[in-house]
């Protein structure tokens, strides 16, 4: 199997490589996220600019139809950077609507950059279980009546539309009787309070008080959205895996840096065996990460649900894992300058905290993976 990139591939790596170094170094970033805004309306057009915004839409809506090998190039880069621009959210509310099948003129406008998404899929109860869901959808003449609240939405103040998980019917964690919407942020009844998490982006708790709706905004089938829902929070999983690894990447070559040039007792700290010791260890942790969030993005596309279930948790655990470890490591290694500010080992490890509770954490997908059919053997 050639696991090497294709030359489009490589291309969006080096522009977003390029602009990152360019316009949006570490200080950059520090101002952006210290703003009101917490987010750069330049950086977004100069995502939408370098066609972004357009990858993950199909052709048909004015985009260029990318893969997930395709955003993982993309993510590992913005991880690499840091950015906090709702670039990961939008990507997962339209890989919604796409498998919804139903919102080409919603999938329009992200293409052009004119529309951010989120998704409002946690409830302050359900922790990492997305089947857990009080949020209560009914029908109202022609359409729908939504009421319930939602927790931790990433960048939701930012997006016009949001993606919303509500009960139809069943019980409180069955899969069955849920039903997907694409909500309008500023439709009357939908209220949001913002604020920052510990990586610095923004968050919001988001209140639906008899949220009226179109028949027309349902993404899907009604009481049967956990297949798309199953689906797209894997592979914002995966997304996540690569932007983590593009995350380790950067902490790891700035910790070797540190390494070769803080020196001890005359001679640079790098030179010392114990420490030696621990940067190979970094690396054997990095290059495992690498093979599993690859081999997950390659799954998302294979179109075979039972693989993506189990390679997604995988990689999740292991990239997860290895976050943990380097994350540590780096901040150890730094010294008590680590967990400073000023710093950017604080700042990627920070980040790298925030993804690895994102989606599900390494316990909730350790127990997915080891709940797939084939893991224990019949005695």
């Amino acid at each position: 199997m050639n696991f090497d990139f294709k030359e489009e591939q490589l291309q969006f790596a080096d522009a977003l490589k390029r602009w990152i170094g360019r316009d949006y170094g570490f200080e950059q970033r520090r101002a952006i996220v210290r703003s009101e805004q917490g987010t750069s309306d330049a950086a977004w057009a100069t995502l939408v600019e370098l066609g972004m915004t357009a990858l993950p839409v199909p052709e048909q809506q004015g985009g260029f139809d990318g893969t997930a090998v395709d955003l993982f190039v993309v993510m590992r880069e913005l991880g690499r950077g840091l950015v906090v621009e709702p670039y990961l959210a939008t990507v997962l509310g339209a890989h919604f609507l796409k498998l919804g099948g139903a919102h080409g003129a919603l999938l329009e406008r992200v293409a052009a950059g004119e529309l951010k998404l989120a998704c409002a899929l946690g409830e302050r109860q359900s922790r990492h279980d997305l089947r857990d869901i009080l949020t209560r959808a009914e029908q109202a003449g022609g359409g729908w009546r939504l009421s319930g609240a939602k927790s931790a939405v990433v960048h939701g103040l930012e997006a016009g539309v949001l993606v919303v998980s509500a009960r139809s019917a069943g019980g409180q964690r069955d899969e069955a009787g849920i039903t997907l919407f694409a909500v309008p942020a500023d439709a009357p009844g939908v209220q949001l309070r913002t604020y920052r998490s510990l990586d610095g982006q923004r968050a919001a708790d988001v209140r639906f008080d008899g949220v009226e709706l179109p028949a027309s905004a349902m993404i899907g089938v009604p009481g049967a959205g956990w297949d798309i829902l199953e689906a797209a929070a894997d592979y914002g999983a995966g997304l996540l895996c690569a932007e983590a690894l593009g995350a380790m990447e950067a902490l790891f070559d700035a910790t070797l840096e540190y390494l070769k040039t803080r020196q001890q007792f005359g001679v640079p700290i790098g030179k010392f065996q114990a420490l030696q010791h621990r940067m190979a260890d970094m690396v054997i942790h990095l290059e495992q990460a690498r093979s599993m969030a690859l081999l997950a993005a390659v799954k998302l596309d294979a179109g075979d649900s039972a693989e993506r279930r189990r390679v997604v948790s995988a990689a999740k655990y292991r990239v997860g894992q290895a976050a943990r470890f380097i994350g540590q490591q780096a901040v150890q290694l730094h010294g008590g300058m680590g967990v400073t500010d000023e710093l950017a080992a604080a700042h990627y490890f920070k980040r790298l905290s925030m993804i690895e509770l994102t989606l599900g954490d390494r316990d909730h997908h350790l127990a997915r993976f080891m709940a797939q059919p084939g893991f224990r053997q019949a005695a």
